[in-house]
């Protein structure tokens, strides 16, 4: 069952924010992108203007202007609206370049974009009336309409007062000369423009911050919802153990390979083997370089056997090794004197194989801490304290 609303108290996940970004759902101010567009627009506009206005009146200058041979060759007359054309596009298309670039330019620096296609990927459940309504009134909406209302508001206020202060003025430009007219005009609009982007700038600073609020509010997350996303990028426990005894049988079936470079095998009779290698030149202690139980065990015996390795039978170390040890790792620290002790009785042994000393007797019980024993069961007496 989908959590409801009230449930949904914990903030994103990364992984949750991040799949909302793939998905397209990032915070997006559109005062921001008004901003951007209207202001770098008009910075655009003021900086293009004197060179606009001089090819314009060179190209109007240009149209207006008939001959002789104009009237001779009524086909000039497609080829200067072909020109004229030409002139427009080059005045339009650097001027919507740099606003585009101005607005993506925003965008970046706001964190508000995303490369995404799901936004316009055709979906069904976006025609469904229940849905449709849920979006009509919903807190971003009633965010938007509040916004869109002290917008209107403002912007209406500030253009009555602009027009009120100057209707006296407006009624004099018919009686300026033209260029006069023309001047006092341009100095209203940018002044009006200025005004406006006053009113934008305003808004875009309530708008960003309100916006992340808002964004951050929609992507809260409920506990189980949280619960299932780590479930999920975690995995299953249980499959996750199995896996782990997968690769660790893995492991110990291909280190069969290192079992002939071993210096001894240490075994449980039957279920245990744990392969050890020690070069007091190169290593701090001696490494498990292999190790295995039942048939794996019996694997390793045979190998080691027929590459002369010793094989000892000593149980409860073989059990300590094989439960705390790792292959191409050092020994555990509690059982350095134990292997200490196979090691020593065994380069006694090779030692008088090639006579280089006496026989050794008996080998020694290594001494191996009980509690490292995974057969060791606690004594009752220490049980009840």
């Amino acid at each position: 069952m989908e959590s409801s609303s009230q449930d949904k108290n914990l903030p994103a996940t990364p992984q949750r924010l991040k799949k909302a970004r793939d998905d397209g759902q990032v915070a997006r101010s559109k005062d921001l992108s008004n901003l951007a567009v209207l202001g770098g627009g008009a910075l655009v506009l003021l900086g293009l203007a004197p060179l606009g206005f001089e090819r314009l009146r060179t190209t109007l200058q240009a149209q207006m202007r008939f001959d002789q041979a104009t009237l001779a060759r009524p086909e000039q007359m497609v080829e200067r609206l072909l020109g004229a054309a030409t002139e427009g596009l080059l005045l339009a298309i650097p001027l919507g370049l740099l606003v585009l670039a101005m607005a993506v330019f925003s965008m970046l620096v706001s964190g508000s974009w995303a490369l995404s296609t799901k936004p316009i990927t055709p979906e069904l459940s976006r025609l469904s009336l229940f849905k449709g309504f849920e979006r009509l009134f919903s807190r971003q909406q009633l965010v938007e309409t509040f916004k869109l209302t002290g917008i209107t508001a403002v912007v209406g206020v500030v253009a009555w007062r602009f027009i009120a202060n100057h209707v006296e003025a407006f009624g004099t430009l018919l009686l300026r000369p033209l260029e006069s007219a023309l001047g006092q005009l341009a100095s209203w609009m940018s002044l009006g423009v200025g005004m406006l982007l006053l009113v934008v700038l305003f808004f875009a600073i309530i708008d960003v911050p309100t916006q992340r609020f808002l964004h951050a509010h929609r992507m809260r997350m409920s506990h189980e919802e949280v619960k299932r996303e780590h479930k999920q990028s975690e995995g299953d426990p249980h499959m996750k153990g199995r896996r782990r005894a997968r690769q660790r049988e893995l492991a110990q079936r291909s280190s069969i390979t290192a079992v002939p470079k071993a210096d001894l095998v240490v075994m449980n009779p039957t279920h245990y083997a744990v392969a050890i290698r020690y070069d007091d030149a190169t290593m701090r202690a001696p490494v498990v370089v292999a190790k295995g139980a039942d048939l794996l065990a019996m694997r390793i015996r045979d190998v080691a056997k027929g590459a002369s390795v010793p094989v000892l039978q000593a149980p409860m170390l073989a059990r300590a090794l094989y439960a705390h040890g790792e292959i191409d790792q050092e020994i555990p620290s509690a059982l350095y004197t134990a292997v200490a002790q196979v090691l020593a009785y065994v380069y006694q042994l090779k030692a008088a194989l090639r006579g280089q000393g006496v026989m050794p007797g008996e080998m020694p019980t290594p001494d191996v801490p009980p509690e490292l024993d995974p057969h060791w069961k606690r004594p009752p007496e220490e049980t009840d304290r």
